[in-house]
């Protein structure tokens, strides 16, 4: 997919318009190279409480280990995949949190053989949650040697351009109708937003963080991993690199819009979760006119049950939520944030992702030393080993290089119980 053939008809268009407010910023990211600088961009555009557009073209590839779709950047090979690709699952854990409504997804996607059967299979796989309003064409992807085009994505951008007020609906059927004409893929397929599936009756549920405003006790962990501290990592400023015109294989671009935020307070949105992943449970019946705050439903079985099924994603879309909630609720130094991103730690380590769990884990006990508890207090310890134990799992040498750093600073304030873990990190950085 020649994804940056499109950012010159993006970038024509105002950002006003794709957001439909007076000012908004727009961020492009062409060919980027690392998973991580994407997720960071779109993370910090994901916490604008404003409306949100993100438009995506690139394509899909399949992680055999996993079975989950990855989203091909310009370094992606297929030996490389689980490290230099963007798994889709990212998106979803951090798109499907924002309120539903604010949030818009135009995507024009190659998919490779094995996400193209999977898709046939099961038309829901790159369901982003009930929040975003998620427009795409996926379309099988060509030969070595036959690049196809964006052309679903360009018509999008034409229609914002031209100034015809049209609603996303009817600006799908009309740049899907367009795309068909001016490029007539094989066998091309459009997804729409459509309401999500009821859960199986044999999958766990997961229930909302609660909307209420007062303190709740911190609920205790299940069977998730015993609580690690960490806090979610600070969105970095969203500063838009200048655009590369080069197409590589595995490119990707992305168009995002943010409205300035107006002055004045705003009150933080409320996490949503997919209805098919976590309905809210029913208030317990009481006497009439008796209004009672519902009892507390703890989320950690529901997630790790999720985690253990496969559904790495969903459960990760949950843990995520519940962060939000506590971050909104309690703020970044907090044992309840904390505990949460120690969740989402063990859910990567669980998903087969041990540099994303080493980076989280190396959050958790920084934020915990930030609490001002001890290097020798056991939570902030463990911390620490379960990094240094994924670090050791992680297969790619510029993660593990780019980590290492990190957590030799954090070994030295932070030795552990086990002899000689220092000097056994410092020699394998060598």
């Amino acid at each position: 997919m020649d994804a940056a053939s499109v950012l010159p008809a993006l970038a024509a268009v105002p950002p006003g318009v794709l957001t439909g407010t007076t000012a908004a910023t727009l961020v492009e990211l062409a060919d980027p190279l690392d998973p991580q600088t994407v997720l960071t961009r779109l993370r910090a555009a994901a916490a604008s409480p404003g409306p949100l557009v993100v438009c995506l073209a690139g394509q899909l590839h399949l992680d055999r280990r996993q079975q989950l779709p990855h989203l091909a950047l310009a370094r992606t090979t297929p030996a490389t995949l689980r490290y230099t690709a963007l798994p889709w699952h990212w998106l979803a854990a951090e798109l499907g949190v924002r309120p539903p409504g604010t949030t818009t997804v135009v995507a024009d996607l190659a998919a490779d053989p094995e996400v193209w059967q999977r898709l046939a299979d099961a038309p829901g796989l790159l369901h982003l949650g009930p929040g975003p309003l998620f427009h795409a064409r996926v379309v099988p992807a060509p030969r070595r040697g036959e690049p196809t085009t964006p052309e679903y994505l360009r018509a999008w951008a034409e229609l914002w351009r031209s100034g015809a007020r049209l609603t996303p609906a009817a600006a799908h059927a009309e740049a899907a109708a367009r795309a068909v004409t001016v490029a007539p893929a094989p066998e091309p397929v459009f997804l729409t937003p459509t309401p999500a599936p009821p859960p199986a009756r044999t999958h766990a549920v997961a229930p909302v963080p609660p909307t209420r405003t007062a303190r709740a006790s911190t609920p205790a962990p299940a069977s998730v991993p015993a609580p690690a501290s960490a806090s979610a990592p600070t969105p970095a400023p969203a500063s838009a690199p200048r655009p590369s015109r080069a197409s590589a294989p595995g490119s990707v671009a992305a168009a995002v819009a943010v409205p300035r935020p107006a002055s004045g307070p705003r009150p933080a949105p409320v996490p949503a979760i997919p209805p098919a992943y976590a309905p809210a449970p029913p208030p317990a019946p009481g006497p009439a006119g008796a209004a009672g705050p519902a009892a507390p439903v703890d989320p950690h079985p529901a997630i790790l049950a999720a985690a253990m099924a496969g559904r790495h994603g969903e459960a990760a879309a949950v843990a995520a939520a519940w962060e939000h909630d506590a971050l909104r609720r309690y703020g970044p130094r907090s044992v309840e944030a904390v505990h949460w991103t120690e969740v989402r730690a063990d859910l990567a380590r669980l998903a087969g992702e041990p540099a994303r769990s080493c980076e989280l884990w190396l959050a958790a006990a920084e934020a915990r030393l930030g609490m001002l508890q001890r290097a020798d207090d056991p939570d902030v310890e463990g911390a620490v080993d379960r990094a240094h134990h994924q670090w050791e799992h992680i297969e790619d040498p510029a993660r593990a290089r780019a980590l290492g750093p990190t957590l030799v600073d954090l070994r030295r304030r932070v030795p552990g119980r086990r002899p000689g873990a220092l000097a056994a990190l410092t020699r394998r950085m060598r």
